[in-house]
């Protein structure tokens, strides 16, 4: 078995990409970005990480356009912010590890309180089900032209990335964001050529990943993140995530990041376990603090196990070709090794590593066998506190470096 350990640490490609191992720290939202720009705070995260033995650490959620942000408070790729990111990659690099920017784009799933248009883009047009939470209870379907413009953005933003000094882009196709909102049977009601079938949802993220590889893969690493089921009635299941990343590879993604849930309706299953009280913060709206109660009340009875997407990530396994990324609760070494033995070619790591950053290092040297993380998931909570995530039982809260823009010249020592 150590095999498959050794090949872990081990150096590999990743399309036109080297790294220095195949662990991957996954992008899990900062909350360091007050006001969209980057934070020391933000920085010293995947600092921490690239410092911690990862091969490549991903900023989450960066927006591709003004009305593609989720919140306020998150970074949108572009000139404002590419000094702060640069001052991040730069710090990344400095400590022999990859950067990269996850690029997306909300939809429906927006706390916006300005957008240029009077309702959020989506699939299908309707009732939008996260805008219970947010106010914004109508969406409208995405026209030919905003599909054409939506293409455009997201190869801008991909550049704005490359600019930036990142070394490569996940396309957010997951988690019920626009992308996942053409993939998702309960949202995609089209009848044109994006609608009806999985193979017909499926087309508007392809031709989306097609245009970011022409336009950056020779230079850039291009991965996706799907949801292999979306765990909600109506939703995606196993088989039509199969169709998806089936598309994925032939349209050339240099790799496939499997993941699962819905951040409304099923939070639950992207985390494998019960979600915190909490979520939005001392900032929520009475509407978000009424769907919290909601969802607590929906909330299936479920406690972590490790490799809780092994099932599932198995099928897809079987199924492409293309290189697979495990993503799902690994944190042990045993966990590890058995990634490895499932035929994984990356394995992506969270809240294992915002609990200890070092944890791969600390796993190499044997010092330890398993993460000391509980899964409480308060890290989850605390990214909209005013520190941002951190790991509530061995990261003290630090405000301040969390109003500083990340492009800040540091003080003399």
């Amino acid at each position: 078995m150590n095999d498959e350990l050794d090949r872990a640490y081990s150096p590999w490609t990743l399309g036109p990409l080297s790294l220095r191992n195949r662990f991957i720290k996954s992008a899990t939202n900062e909350g360091n970005a007050p006001g969209g720009t980057p934070t020391k705070a933000l920085v010293r995260h995947h600092r921490s990480m690239a410092a911690g033995g990862v091969g490549m650490t991903t900023v989450a959620y960066c927006a591709v356009c003004p009305d593609g942000k989720t919140f306020e408070d998150q970074v949108m790729l572009g000139a404002d912010s590419r000094p702060h990111l640069r001052a991040l990659t730069d710090a990344v690099h400095a400590e022999g590890a990859a950067a990269c920017a996850q690029i997306t784009h909300g939809g429906a799933f927006t706390f916006l309180r300005q957008l240029s248009t009077p309702s959020p883009v989506s699939a299908s047009g309707g009732i939008n089900p996260p805008g219970f939470l947010s106010g914004r209870l109508f969406k409208h379907a995405a026209s030919q032209d905003e599909l054409r413009s939506l293409r455009v953005q997201f190869v801008r933003g991909a550049r704005e990335a490359r600019e930036a000094g990142f070394d490569a882009v996940e396309i957010h196709m997951g988690h019920g964001y626009l992308l996942s909102q053409f993939l998702s049977p309960a949202y995609n009601r089209r009848t044109d050529e994006f609608g009806g079938s999985a193979e017909r949802r499926a087309r508007f993220p392809r031709e989306v990943l097609s245009d970011v590889l022409d336009a950056v893969g020779a230079s850039m690493a291009v991965t996706c993140k799907i949801s292999i089921f979306e765990g909600m009635r109506g939703g995606g299941t196993v088989e039509e995530a199969i169709v998806t990343a089936r598309s994925m590879s032939d349209a050339g993604a240099h790799l496939i990041v499997n993941s699962a849930g819905m951040n409304v309706e099923s939070p639950w299953h992207i985390f494998g376990s019960e979600m915190p009280p909490g979520i939005g913060g001392e900032n929520a709206s009475a509407l978000m603090r009424a769907g919290n109660r909601m969802l607590k009340w929906q909330e299936p009875r479920i406690e972590f196990r490790e490799m809780y997407l092994l099932e599932a990530s198995r099928q897809i396994r079987a199924a492409v070709r293309t290189p697979l990324a495990y993503l799902g609760g690994v944190t042990s070494v045993e966990g590890i090794r058995t990634a490895m033995s499932e035929g994984f070619d990356a394995i992506v790591m969270g809240r294992a590593l915002i609990h200890r950053p070092d944890l791969l290092m600390a796993f190499r040297s044997g010092e330890l066998s398993k993460s000391g993380c509980n899964h409480c998931n308060s890290c989850i909570a605390a990214m909209y506190s005013a520190s941002g995530t951190r790991c509530v039982l061995t990261s003290p809260e630090d405000f301040e470096a969390n109003r500083i823009p990340a492009a800040t010249p540091s003080a003399p020592q």
